[in-house]
């Protein structure tokens, strides 16, 4: 660049000497877009989403894009992270010039531990598509989903599935492309996970870094290497009075602790071995390790991340190990913490196991060392690990309960300024929420508070933040099963259904919200509910509008989901089932169309299958182990193929009857399913519903659907839905509803009283 301004080359310049600003806008933010004023683009020869080179204290490319209108045409708008990998701060000036960029072939990129070993590279390359790097440039997961030809849909769907909410504030660094220089990541480009990770970086908006307070949330591992050593006394960021809902948890680990350790004398003199092996049980993200590391703080302690070594080769699997146990034994003495052990030792164990096993054993048998392991699978461990000599006890820790989750929101958001906030109603609707949950709940709502904090400055969260990240955060699923989000719908927004609805209510939400009552009368709470009535009829949005006023985590599994053509899947499958939904109480479990899940015995071929699948679902209802705060609901349109045992006391005893709507019932369905369609004065839902005879809801909902896109056939810019649309639209949905097995249906509603 020429002094005094900058050099022109064929009628266009080569470079711009631009003021860097932190781009305001969230749609942009850390997808690697520098916004440049027409004007500017026009100067230097380029057409929005072309590559462009930046120059601060580092060299760094991007893909550029239009800025709005206000924009000053000497300003150059970045996000915090092209920011950064161009070294510079906001109001220093950067080079801009057009940059001559290459597909890549590949690219390699390093993040952190729990990222290399969760997200595939087909879906890393799904989330950096378009995006232009160079070697050494921090890159985040947040798809380019701006421009032609870039969908991000997939992308998010994707890491969603596989790294949960983490994926939206990950950082990774480039590491080495091919060929050199600025390149832009395509579909056919080879991405790889380089060798060797890297901390995942914090977001950079002051609501988060509050948040955050350089501690990482209650419940995660922490990442880091694969090795650590704690010498004795080190201040943990998690203290044992922050555990909230696991002090009883704390206090029977500190005495174990203090037992083993500082008293051997005492056990060997009452006949008992001075050793001390635990095995931490409980859902990913419940706080096992921050449990472990806050009772061991005021000893020495060698903790290992058992995935980071799991990922390793035999030997290295091996070294890694005899290291720590060098490392605590020679008279040093203190805890061995390995997290997540069931990476380290799977249930399917490698010849080497066996050696790990025997490394374990040497250290426990060291004077003055105990052994810690945490798992969030107990049954997907080695169960040689549960041997007296190893791991002689375990230690479970549950799902937080309503008022847990408010002393860990508490505990979130004791350094956050905020305004009064109502936190029993977000603990209320957040069952099944884990502290890593709840850390990602006020993640998103302090990113929510920081967009607004940069329009007046004034950084606070409020209780709208909170609950708007509701809508997006969801507890991370345990299992392939699907677990119904809960949100504002209620009993009341389910129109006509009086009977139906109350019988509900007495069967569901009763005995979790008046326990006392059933005490006091001397009488069990009904374990179970049988939904039943023609297709259609709205069962399975019953249960949705249940749950929603129960403020309940739904376990659904439809059908067969659980049969599994292994001997003994389909068993554990359903024990899994029921345990989740213990360790979520209060929670439903919805067994949608149970009569293929639990069809009469002896009657199928599938090898007894459907057989054993009905004596587990017999056996968790009506077992040893009673079902607390949990009630199980069935939906069927078949009842009479259910097997009769399932349907007798103490199981799915109380038989709810779905009618098919009547012309009262249609009537509401209308006016629910018609609130954001704009009908116009011709239309009247009243005599609608009249005519609808035989429709079902499903049908209902349908017709107002298929009205509006007559509408738009007739003109795609129709303003309204008329009654001329609607009367074209029944043509086309016709009732579904079958008058012989709607007959049926309330015979068998007779009979059963």
């Amino acid at each position: 660049m020429t002094e005094g301004g900058p050099a022109r080359q064929n009628g266009t310049v080569a470079e711009l000497a631009l003021t860097a600003r932190l781009n305001p806008s969230a749609a942009d933010a850390r997808r690697g877009v520098v916004r440049l004023h027409p004007e500017a683009l026009t100067a230097l020869g380029l057409r929005e989403w072309d590559g462009i080179m930046l120059v601060g204290s580092r060299r760094t490319a991007a893909v550029v894009g239009v800025a709005r209108p206000d924009t000053p045409a000497g300003v150059a708008l970045l996000d915090d992270v092209t920011l950064s990998n161009a070294g510079l701060r906001e109001d220093a000036t950067v080079v801009i010039s057009p940059a001559v960029v290459y597909g890549a072939k590949q690219i390699t990129v390093s993040g952190s531990v729990h990222a290399t070993r969760t997200i595939p590279a087909a879906t890393l390359r799904q989330a950096l598509l378009g995006k232009v790097v160079t070697v050494g440039d921090a890159v985040s997961l947040l798809p380019r989903d701006l421009g032609p030809d870039i969908s991000s849909t997939a992308a998010t769907q994707a890491l969603s599935r596989t790294f949960g909410i983490a994926w939206t504030t990950e950082l990774l660094t480039v590491t080495a492309t091919d060929p050199r220089g600025p390149v832009s990541v395509q579909p056919n480009t080879a991405v790889a996970w380089g060798a060797g990770a890297v901390a995942a970086r914090d977001a950079p908006a002051a609501a988060v870094a509050s948040l955050a307070a350089g501690e990482a949330p209650v419940g995660s591992n922490g990442g880091g290497a694969a090795t650590r050593t704690t010498p004795p006394g080190e201040t943990p960021s998690i203290s044992v009075e922050d555990l909230a809902g696991a002090r009883s948890q704390a206090a029977k680990l500190t005495e174990w602790l203090s037992l083993a350790l500082d008293e051997p004398e005492l056990l060997r003199t009452l006949g008992a071995r001075p050793h001390l092996g635990v095995l931490i049980t409980g859902p990913a993200g419940v706080g096992k390790a921050a449990l472990a590391r806050a009772v061991a703080a005021p000893r020495r302690v060698v903790e290992l991340d058992g995935p980071t070594i799991g990922a390793a080769e035999s030997g290295a699997r091996l070294r890694e190990v005899a290291e720590a146990v060098a490392d605590i034994g020679c008279g040093k003495g203190g805890v061995l913490l390995i997290t997540d052990i069931d990476a380290l030792l799977p249930a399917d164990a490698e010849p080497v196991a066996t050696l790990i096993l025997d490394q374990l054993r040497a250290a426990i048998a060291e004077p003055c060392v105990a052994f810690l392991a945490t798992t969030a699978h107990p049954a997907g461990i080695d169960q040689r690990l549960r041997a007296p000599d190893l791991c002689d006890r375990e230690l479970a820790l549950p799902l937080p309960t309503a008022a847990v989750r408010k002393a860990l929101l508490e505990q979130l958001l004791r350094r956050v300024p905020t305004a009064e906030l109502k936190l029993d109603e977000i603990a209320a609707r957040t069952p099944g929420f884990v502290v890593s949950d709840l850390a990602a709940l006020c993640r998103e709502a302090a990113l929510r508070a920081a967009s607004r904090a940069r329009e007046n400055g004034e950084p606070q969260l409020t209780q709208p933040d909170l609950l708007g990240a509701l809508e997006v955060i969801r507890p991370l699923s345990r299992s392939g099963m699907e677990e119904l989000a809960i949100g504002s719908l209620g009993l009341d927004d389910v129109g006509d259904m009086a009977e139906t609805k109350q019988a509900l209510t007495e069967a569901v939400l009763w005995p979790l919200r008046h326990p006392d009552s059933f005490a006091r009368l001397g009488i069990e709470p009904p374990r179970g509910v049988l939904l039943y009535g023609p297709p259609g009829c709205g069962k399975t949005f019953l249960v949705r509008a249940l749950a929603g006023s129960g403020q309940l985590s739904v376990h659904a599994v439809k059908g067969a989901e659980l049969l599994d053509r292994w001997v003994g899947s389909s068993e554990r499958a359903v024990r899994e089932l029921f345990q989740r939904a213990r360790d979520s109480a209060p929670s439903l479990i919805f067994l949608d169309e149970v009569d293929a899940l639990a069809p009469r015995r002896g009657q199928s071929a599938d090898a007894g299958v459907g057989d054993r699948v009905v004596a587990a679902l017999l056996t968790e209802l009506d077992g040893v182990e009673p079902l607390r705060d949990v009630v199980v609901l069935g939906a069927t349109n078949r009842p009479e193929l259910i097997d009769p045992a399932l349907l007798r006391p103490g199981r799915l005893e109380r038989l709810v009857f779905v009618p098919p709507p009547d012309a009262a019932a249609r009537r509401e369905i209308l006016r629910t399913a018609g609130r954001a369609v704009p009908l116009a004065d011709d239309v009247d839902l009243d005599a609608l519903a009249e005519e609808l005879e035989g429709y079902s809801a499903a049908d209902c909902a349908a017709l107002l659907r298929e009205s509006a896109l007559t509408a738009m056939r007739r003109d795609v810019h129709a303003a309204d839905v008329t009654g001329a649309d609607v009367l074209a639209a029944q043509t086309v949905v016709r009732p579904s509803l079958d008058p012989a097995q709607i007959d049926t249906l309330r015979r068998y509603a007779e009979s059963r009283g």
